[in-house]
């Protein structure tokens, strides 16, 4: 999008604070990936209708079969997978409608509300991701390394009570950073050099600098991050233990084949997400794909993932396929 485009998208403001001398914003604009000509934003668009469709379908034949199937339906895994693939249609929801929408039509602003309304879902799902993958670590770790009393240890009502406490807990953890960048003053341009409403661009749209609201919204990321990769793999180094020390062959594999789905999706997740949220030089368009990816790439992986490699995920849907003809 051009200067000039983006000038006639400028808001004239309403009457400047005489406390402070700002104006205040009552909308911005996403650029999204302005720099891109007509073709590849029409490529985007493109791939993005493709993959935000196969998310959806993808997801939704998951939580489908589970809540289809009886015998699934008292499996912690499944549970938490259900649930786990719930999150995923939520999470794209959150996003792409907005990048089709800025893809065909730019310029078109975002109200202040809503930006902060989409910082908070977007945020609050991504921390609920993070505490569902190092739920389903758990659950393997204990269904491999305590096999004995795994279905006294994860009874369906314990299991609910994790499934709860990952919804809450995700929804409660960036809380304090929406309500502190929300209480800043925006001023100058009203241009957000991102698709969607994230810390930075927010944070670089501010009168002032806000060094102890970006210490903390750094401070939270890393910690959730970090701290749900530590006990992931701590979980996984005590599964491969296990695992080693079993005189079968074919149970060695069955057990690995049950975990390398749900590591190739924390692989994905978490990969990205440390690119942009603990890699500072992750910004730009460099910052843009690498979010697209985790925002989108991911969430269009994680059903390919589990379906083709849990055979009983695939034998699940072709029962409910078969009941349904």
């Amino acid at each position: 999008m051009s200067s000039l485009d983006l000038s006639r998208h400028k808001l004239q403001g309403p009457l400047i604070n005489p406390t402070n001398g700002t104006i205040p914003m009552s909308k911005f604009i996403l650029l999204g990936f302005s720099s891109l000509g007509q073709l590849s934003h029409n490529l985007l668009c493109a791939l993005l209708s493709v993959a935000y469709t196969g998310t959806l379908a993808g997801n939704l034949c998951i939580l489908w079969a589970v809540l289809q199937d009886p015998h699934l339906q008292r499996l912690p895994m499944y549970i938490l997978l259900g649930n786990f693939s719930w999150l995923e249609i939520c999470y794209v929801t959150a996003t792409v409608p907005r990048m089709l929408s800025d893809l065909v039509s730019p310029g078109i602003p975002i109200s202040f509300q809503a930006c902060f309304v989409q910082f908070y879902f977007t945020f609050s799902m991504g921390a609920t991701e993070c505490f569902f993958l190092t739920a389903m670590a758990f659950d393997r770790y204990l269904a491999i390394c305590h096999p004995l009393h795994y279905p006294i240890l994860m009874c369906p009502k314990l299991c609910w009570a994790l499934v709860a406490s990952c919804w809450v807990s995700g929804f409660l953890w960036f809380i304090v950073p929406v309500a502190l960048i929300s209480q800043l003053s925006f001023c100058g341009s009203n241009t957000l050099d991102h698709f969607v409403c994230d810390p930075a661009p927010l944070l670089a749209a501010s009168c002032t600098p806000a060094p102890r609201t970006e210490q903390v919204c750094y401070a939270l990321s890393s910690l959730i991050i970090f701290t749900t990769v530590f006990f992931i793999l701590a979980s996984y180094g005590l599964v491969i233990r296990a695992v080693l020390r079993l005189p079968s062959g074919a149970k060695r594999h069955k057990a690995f084949s049950t975990c390398t789905s749900h590591l190739a999706v924390v692989g994905l997740f978490y990969g990205s997400v440390m690119v942009t949220y603990v890699k500072p030089a992750a910004s730009g368009d460099i910052g843009k794909v690498v979010t697209l990816f985790y925002a989108v790439g991911t969430p269009l992986l994680n059903p390919l993932i589990y379906s083709l490699r849990n055979k009983e995920m695939k034998e699940s849907l072709k029962r409910t396929l078969l009941r349904e003809q």
